[in-house]
């Protein structure tokens, strides 16, 4: 027997919040607050959070959508 990886229910989920994550760090980078006086733009440890929480959602989203069809 072949001794395959399997992934678990969620993966979309994680993928989501990985990508999310990244996002966050770069528009932090690119976008975020010059002046540091807005509190969630101004430093990355309060934007990768926030970007994987938003991805994870999103692909929930998506991933609920598509089992329906």
């Amino acid at each position: 027997m072949e001794n395959k990886m399997r992934f678990s229910p969620n993966k979309w989920k994680v993928f989501g919040a990985l990508i999310g994550a990244i996002g966050g760090y770069f528009y932090w980078s690119e976008i975020g607050c010059l002046t540091g006086t807005c509190p969630l733009k101004s430093q990355w440890q309060t934007m990768v959070p926030y970007g994987a929480i938003l991805g994870f959602t999103i692909s929930g989203i998506i991933t609920d959508i598509l089992k329906k069809k």
